[in-house]
């Protein structure tokens, strides 16, 4: 691959491998993957090449039908073939190595496309990541498809969005995870327009008791 040279965080690794974040670092915690300490003044980076990315990805799509024992068979076998498309991992099961890195391949692109159309700008909302050009929310965006928003409602809604921005913005904001407590629906732009308050209606029949009290 063109960027098998670049190093990825964690999180980064969790989006281009479809794993979620907590795998990533619990294969690490357990000696999966071998990373990178890369001191930082606040504290050591775990880093991960695009070829601990297929391990990972190998290793919880394979677990379901290898044990631990010929995963790391499996993974002795790729390193000694690195370009072998397929990886026999014992006498039953081929492994379609070359599919794997096509897909990990497709999400460095997205990630790379993404990283070139996010920017940030305390002049613009705060610093919060938005679409270059514009001051569109990736987060928001990204959010608005989670809880189910159509890409042609969206699009209707921000006519200077396209399509390809849609994708971005979900394997951007898998790569980058806010910190800290989620945003509210005001922070994150969208605002509540009004606030109506009822009194309550008192039960009929504790209103007839408490005339008769009277």
């Amino acid at each position: 691959m063109a960027t098998a040279t670049r190093h990825y965080t964690p999180a980064e690794a969790a989006a281009l491998s479809g794993l979620a974040v907590k795998a990533v670092h619990n294969a690490i915690d357990k000696r999966i993957v071998e990373t990178d300490a890369r001191p930082s003044p606040k504290r050591a980076r775990r880093s991960l090449s695009v070829e601990d990315v297929l391990r990972l990805k190998l290793w919880y799509e394979v677990g379901p039908i290898l044990s631990q024992e010929r995963r790391q068979r499996l993974f002795a076998e790729i390193e000694q073939h690195p370009t072998a498309k397929r990886v026999k991992a014992d006498a039953l099961v081929i492994v379609d190595v070359e599919e794997a890195r096509k897909q990990i391949a497709e999400r460095v692109r997205a990630l790379e496309a993404a990283e070139t159309v996010v920017v940030k700008s305390r002049a613009i909302l705060g610093g919060e990541p938005v679409f270059k050009d514009t001051r569109i929310p990736v987060r928001l965006i990204a959010a608005m498809l989670e809880d189910g928003a159509s890409e042609t409602e969206i699009l209707d809604g921000y006519p200077k969005l396209e399509p390809r921005h849609l994708a971005l913005a979900r394997i951007w904001t898998a790569a980058h995870p806010r910190r800290g407590r989620p945003k509210t629906l005001a922070d994150r732009s969208a605002k509540v327009r009004s606030v109506s308050r009822a009194p309550l209606k008192a039960d009929s029949g504790t209103t007839r008791s408490r005339r008769g009290a009277a």
